[in-house]
C-alpha cells in the first residue's frame, strides 16, 4: 500500500511538473518572433554590460547574464543578436528582435517611441582620466579646449551636447563606434578625457595595473530597462513579471554580485 501511495505521489508530481511547463510554454508562445525564443538585440562591445570572452565568440556580462535569466523565467530559451548601436532600435522596430538588452537608458523621449520594461540598474555618468594626467579638470564643465572622447548618440554624447548648446562649452567632441576605443584613444594620449556610463568606468579602472581613474561622477542617476517595440504591450507585462520575480528570489543581486562584487541592481528599484 506504501508503495503504491508513493508511486501514485510521484506520478502526481510529474504530471504537475509537467503541466505547469507547458502552461508556461502556452503562455510565451505568442509573445516572441520566434517560437520557444527571446531575441535579444545588444551591441556587445561594452564591458562589463556586454562584451565578447576570450574566444572572441561567446557573449558575456550583465546584460547577458540577465537575458539567459529572463528567457528561463518565461520558459524560453535566449538568442542574442549583436548590432551596432547606431541601428538597435531600427531592428527591434522592424523585427529584427523581440527585445534590447544593451544597456539602454530610460529617457522621456524614449519611451514615446518605444516601450520599456521596468529599470533593472541604476548608473550614473563618469569622467574618466589617465592616473597622473596633466589634465586639471574635474567635471565635464571644466572641459573647455579638450578632446573629449564618448561613445556616440549615448547619453554621455547628450550631455557633452547639453553642455555645449546650454552652458557655451567650447570642446573637441570625440565620438566612437564602440567605447572600446575611448578607452584605447585616452590610453594611448590621443584624447584627455572619456565621458562614458559609471557600470563601465568601473570596469575600466577594476584591475590594480589599471592606468586609468574615475574623477567625476554625475550627481542624478539614470536607470536602465529593456526596450521592446512600441505597443508591444504583452511581452512588456510579462518581463516586468519575471523580473520582478528575478529580484524576489534573488537573482538580479546574485548577478550583480558576480559581475561587479556589489548590489548596483536593488536601487533601481526605487524608481518602480
Amino acid at each position: 500500500m506504501k508503495r503504491t501511495i508513493f508511486a501514485v505521489l510521484v506520478l502526481l508530481a510529474a504530471v504537475s511538473i509537467a503541466f505547469t511547463g507547458c502552461a508556461k510554454k502556452k503562455q510565451t508562445a505568442n509573445l516572441t518572433l520566434k517560437p520557444g525564443v527571446l531575441s535579444i538585440g545588444m551591441e556587445i562591445g561594452y564591458p562589463p554590460m556586454e562584451y565578447y570572452g576570450e574566444d572572441s565568440k561567446t557573449p558575456i556580462g550583465f546584460d547577458v547574464e540577465m537575458g539567459k535569466a529572463l528567457a528561463a523565467k518565461l520558459g524560453l530559451t535566449a538568442e542574442f543578436v549583436d548590432v551596432a548601436w547606431d541601428g538597435i532600435f531600427a531592428g527591434v522596430d522592424t523585427n529584427r528582435y523581440d527585445t534590447i538588452m544593451s544597456s539602454v537608458t530610460i529617457t522621456p523621449a524614449r519611451q514615446a517611441v518605444h516601450n520599456f520594461s521596468k529599470p533593472y540598474i541604476a548608473n550614473t555618468l563618469a569622467m574618466v582620466l589617465l592616473k597622473g594626467s596633466t589634465v586639471t579638470a574635474r567635471s565635464p564643465e571644466e572641459c573647455t579646449g579638450m578632446d573629449v572622447a564618448f561613445q556616440a548618440d549615448t547619453t554621455a554624447d547628450f550631455y557633452m551636447e547639453n553642455l555645449a548648446n546650454t552652458q557655451g562649452l567650447k570642446y573637441n567632441p570625440r565620438r566612437y563606434d564602440k567605447v572600446l576605443n575611448c578607452f584605447d584613444e585616452l590610453k594611448l594620449g590621443r584624447v584627455s578625457v572619456v565621458v562614458t556610463d559609471l557600470l563601465v568606468a568601473y570596469d575600466y579602472i577594476a584591475p590594480a595595473d589599471s592606468p586609468f581613474e574615475i574623477v567625476w561622477r554625475s550627481p542624478d542617476p539614470e536607470v536602465f530597462g529593456i526596450c521592446m517595440k512600441k505597443g508591444n504591450d504583452a511581452l512588456t507585462t510579462a518581463i516586468d513579471k519575471a523580473l520582478q520575480e528575478m529580484f524576489d528570489d534573488g537573482t538580479m543581486v546574485n548577478i550583480s554580485n558576480q559581475i561587479f562584487g556589489m548590489d548596483l541592481v536593488t536601487e533601481a528599484q526605487k524608481k518602480w
